[in-house]
């Protein structure tokens, strides 16, 4: 079953990037990623659709109001690289962070992505207490 409003192709990457990593249409992850799906993240690995959501969660449990803007993107033959910046809000504050992701695809799908978020940045931020406080939730 199609899901409405994502992107399904390389060329509207961006759209998918920022609306199901954000956690927006995680629903839709399935009509977009391989079952077999290899998320390589901040030295972590989440495996299939099931680790997508583990994923994105990661992040929703840090930030709320979760949003992430594609701010460039390169496509060379079966990769997608894309430069973004993840804003969200913890404890009343904003935060914002850079990233980099790069996914590769077989066909229309997505099989496996390396990402890397600037998770100094979003530590210093978030500041000393409240990055205690989100390590005594986890």
């Amino acid at each position: 079953m199609p899901c409405p409003n994502c992107a399904s192709s390389a060329e509207n990457f961006n759209s998918l990037l920022e609306e199901v990593c954000s956690g927006a249409r995680i629903a839709c992850a399935p009509e977009f990623y391989s079952a077999h799906f290899v998320d390589h993240v901040n030295g972590a690995e989440h495996r299939e659709h099931e680790g997508i959501r583990r994923s994105v969660q990661a992040y929703t449990r840090v930030l709320s109001d979760l949003r992430i803007e594609v701010k460039e993107q390169m496509i060379d033959a079966d990769r997608v690289i894309s430069r973004f910046i993840v804003t969200g809000r913890s404890y009343d504050r904003e935060i914002s962070f850079e990233g980099i992701t790069i996914s590769r695809f077989e066909g229309e799908l997505i099989v496996e992505d390396w990402t890397v978020t600037d998770g100094w940045g979003m530590l210093k931020r978030l500041g000393v207490w409240r990055s205690l406080l989100i390590a005594s939730r986890s």
